[in-house]
């Protein structure tokens, strides 16, 4: 637990305040008569969460085998249900990164899950490591544009220095432990069974937790598949690459689009050569600040902005035009589309991603492997790798004898894939859809990096969660899913038809 920090353990009391938020319906009123969780959990301060909401927390060691010394003081929001008939059986979001404070986006959950809230609570726990729950971050003081040329060194320092001042032993922020921290939690909080969607490393942690728990899960959703045996960054940017064909393809079938750039996928290729060989000094003005530098823009830079605008279909119909300004040595608009992701920055802690990639991927990743899984890809080995030479110091942890074998479950499991996502492409929510007996596996076509993202996708996962079972879905909505028509000017995109996305 960090010093200093001191948690809004009041209880609410029975009541004139209890009467007020009975008023509303939902959780506040059921608690009032069973119990459960309004005994432990008090309206949100405004500086918490939404203050519709409830907050808390719930006191875990570190170390759990040993159960002495350090502890963690996990940061608990719960959306209660809007319905007085509400389910009894929550949904625990499980966020990605792996870095990401569940809690800490209590506001962007509740505008995505708004048509599930309607008779669930929605439960979302800060994993040890990030948000408010001894939050491991580690971010530059700067925010100039120079640090998109920071060496490696220098930034390998900053993670010694952040390693040397954390009140905690990073040893003890994998998965595992966290998933049995996320049992406690749903037993604190009075669930008996509870619903599952677990997003990018989310589902990770959610195959870890039907592993260690399942006989609590009544069904879980995996958006995105990223399972223990991933590796990562090993295939960052074989499967980058596979997007960026796609999108390339797609303009290429796009008559406007072919039109407007012809021949795209060879001069991209001809574009990374340039930039691995002759990096430009080019004046780049920082979208945000307004202040203007100048940067040596190389192949790493570049790979590491288009990957981003990859992971949303949206902003990657924006990639074409920005690559072919980028041949003229133009990076303005890269760069803004890379400030605009930014956000998500700010709820990671690198040093929680750090704990769990050393523990769990690294150690499986041989010499020589990452030049073989990206071999032909013009990303190469620009995408997060440094965080490889990081696990050569970073203090390492222990995961189960079993943790790579596949999660074997009869759970209901709805496994979704955005076809042309960048980075948890359906040949990984195949492999583990194939050992889960009540799945089925949907791959969204035109679609990036989480199917929630999706008007489909949410009503797909509303019902999955209504049946308690994928047999019936209507997944007719998958079919008419297209990929955004391509910018093909500054003004905006082509007026003409949606490209289709290319199949498998």
């Amino acid at each position: 637990m960090r010093s200093g920090r001191s948690p809004r353990a009041r209880l609410y009391r029975l009541g004139a305040a209890v009467v007020a938020v009975c008023l509303s319906g939902g959780l506040a009123c059921r608690a009032a008569a069973d119990g459960s969780v309004l005994d432990r959990l008090s309206s949100c301060g405004i500086d918490e969460g939404p203050t519709d909401a409830l907050c808390g927390t719930l006191e875990v060691f570190e170390n759990r085998e040993a159960r002495q010394g350090r502890t963690i003081r996990l940061k608990i929001v719960v959306l209660p249900a809007l319905s007085n008939q509400a389910r009894p059986d929550p949904i625990f979001l499980l966020a990605g990164g792996p870095g990401q404070g569940a809690a800490r986006m209590a506001r962007e959950v509740r505008d995505i899950f708004g048509r599930l809230q309607a008779d669930r609570d929605i439960v979302l726990v800060d994993q040890r490591g990030t948000g408010a729950s001894n939050g491991l971050e580690c971010r530059p003081d700067d925010d100039s544009l120079a640090l998109l040329n920071e060496p490696d060194d220098a930034a390998l320092d900053r993670l010694r220095s952040c390693l040397a001042g954390y009140d905690a032993d990073v040893r003890f922020y994998t998965t595992p432990l966290a998933m049995d921290d996320l049992d406690d939690v749903r037993a604190y909080l009075g669930y008996e069974r509870i619903n599952l969607y677990g997003g990018s490393y989310g589902t990770r942690a959610g195959l870890v937790y039907l592993r260690r728990h399942g006989e609590r899960v009544r069904a879980i959703v995996l958006d995105g598949v990223a399972p223990a045996d991933m590796r990562l960054p090993l295939f960052f940017a074989r499967d980058a690459q596979r997007a960026l064909d796609r999108l390339l393809d797609d303009c290429a079938g796009t008559p406007a689009c072919a039109a407007r750039y012809p021949e795209l996928a060879g001069r991209v290729r001809a574009l990374f050569a340039r930039l691995e060989t002759s990096a430009p000094l080019v004046r780049l003005v920082h979208p945000r600040t307004g202040l203007a530098e100048m940067v040596r823009v190389d192949a790493a830079l570049v790979a590491n902005l288009v990957a981003g605008a990859l992971y949303s279909p949206l902003t990657s119909s924006m990639v074409p035009e920005l690559l072919a300004r980028a041949e003229h040595d133009d990076f303005q608009g890269l760069l803004a589309l890379g400030v605009a992701g930014e956000g998500a920055d700010e709820n990671l802690s690198a040093g929680m991603q750090l704990s769990v990639m050393c523990a769990e991927d690294a150690p499986r990743i041989a010499p020589g492997d990452v030049e073989r899984a990206s071999a032909g890809s013009v990303f190469a080995r620009h995408l997060q790798t440094s965080l490889l030479k990081a696990c050569e110091f970073w203090p390492r942890g222990q995961v189960p004898a079993d943790y790579y074998e596949p999660v074997v479950s009869a759970v209901p499991a709805l496994v979704l894939s955005g076809d042309v996502d960048p980075v948890t492409p359906p040949s990984w929510g195949e492999s583990v859809a194939a050992h889960l007996a009540n799945s089925r596996h949907i791959v969204a076509p035109a679609t990036g990096h989480g199917v929630l993202g999706t008007g489909c996708g949410q009503r797909l996962i509303q019902a999955f969660y209504d049946r308690g079972s994928v047999e019936g879905l209507d997944t007719s909505c998958v079919e008419r899913l297209k990929r955004p028509p391509f910018f093909l000017t500054p003004a905006g995109p082509d007026p003409g038809p949606s490209p289709a996305s290319t199949s498998p």
